[in-house]
């Protein structure tokens, strides 16, 4: 599932994707070999490395063998981290030569990475950030410059990013330094967005003969208004974090090597309630650009009136009612 391009799990063979691996009978016949990890090759620490599958008696069930192959797969990516702590899955943009610019590889990984985390029962909500010079500076400018419309209308340039907004899960963006042109857009698609003093955003592409391309001029205009956003995409100039936090653009500033803490502390909070609560919850926020408000208003209804279906609803009142704390099954 995490496997990416020109990375093999094993030295005597590649591991196929998760996706295709459909017969888990097979799996005691490989597993010699199967959950073997080169330290050297994905630079994980010691304390990291997979326990060898001889150790384990009994065939795994398909849960635990998800759970191993995410585990060892974390360190396959060539331009993102990905890590798990607690109950939050984190993904770091790893792309620093190039202010982590938005390539097709990298928006691959990612892609593979937020479905990984969104099927992950053990995840709660995702972190999504990238150095503290750049969050993401924009889309790769070499990689576009030469492209013709039939190659991007065919291939759909940007639909894999489009992919973040299909996560169930909350993401929050912790964002420090360059957030701009497909940053900015990217960190958008995110629930909530956390930004260090240092960050900056915008929507620089009218200096490059185009225009936003992956909801700038969409997203944009529903998160700061219409004045503030044509001033960004028709000039290009960017926004401080004070001006995106009075804006509405981000929830908070904090000081830039607080960032990705802050966001961990808001990240850590979501993943203690109910899993499918906070779904729904987040369905229902975001219905809000999708919908009139009394169109809206019937769907919280609806919506809400589900909750009583679950039985996570009934664990959270009757904990409130006995003054206990709640143990949510999730489901």
């Amino acid at each position: 599932m995490f496997a990416s391009k020109g990375t093999q799990l094993s030295r005597t063979r590649a591991v196929p994707r998760f996706a295709q691996i459909r017969n888990y009978s097979n799996v005691a016949t490989t597993r010699s070999n199967l959950f073997q990890v080169n330290p050297m090759k994905f630079n994980a620490r010691p304390q990291q490395q997979m326990t060898s599958l001889s150790t384990i008696n009994r065939v795994p069930t398909q849960h635990s063998f998800e759970r191993k192959m995410s585990t060892q797969t974390e360190k396959a990516f060539e331009m993102i981290l990905v890590e798990k702590k607690d109950k939050v899955g984190v993904v770091t943009l790893n792309r620093p030569k190039a202010l982590n610019a938005l390539c097709t590889q990298l928006i691959q990984e990612l892609d593979q990475a937020l479905k990984a985390f969104d099927s992950d029962p053990s995840v709660g909500c995702i972190v999504l950030t990238g150095s503290p010079k750049a969050f993401a500076a924009g889309a790769d400018i070499k990689e576009m410059s030469s492209k013709t419309y039939m190659d991007v209308y065919k291939n759909g340039i940007f639909n894999e990013l489009e992919n973040v907004i299909k996560v169930k899960k909350p993401i929050v963006a912790a964002v420090s330094g360059y957030a701009l042109g497909g940053g900015c857009e990217l960190a958008m698609m995110c629930d909530i967005i956390i930004a260090g003093e240092s960050a900056k955003f915008g929507q620089p592409e009218i200096a490059l003969g185009t225009i936003p391309g992956i909801g700038g001029t969409q997203r944009l205009p529903r998160a700061v208004g219409k004045s503030k956003a044509m001033e960004m995409v028709l000039t290009g100039n960017p926004i401080d974090a004070q001006t995106a936090e009075r804006s509405g653009l981000v929830s908070r500033v904090v000081p830039d090597d607080k960032v990705v803490e802050s966001a961990m502390e808001v990240a850590k909070k979501i993943s203690s309630f109910s899993q499918p609560i906070v779904q729904m919850a987040k369905e229902c926020v975001n219905q809000t650009y999708e919908s009139s408000l009394k169109e809206g208003l019937h769907f919280e209804s609806r919506l809400f009136m589900s909750t009583f279906a679950t039985n996570d609803q009934k664990e959270g009142m009757n904990a409130f009612v006995n003054k206990g704390k709640p143990s949510w099954k999730n489901n």
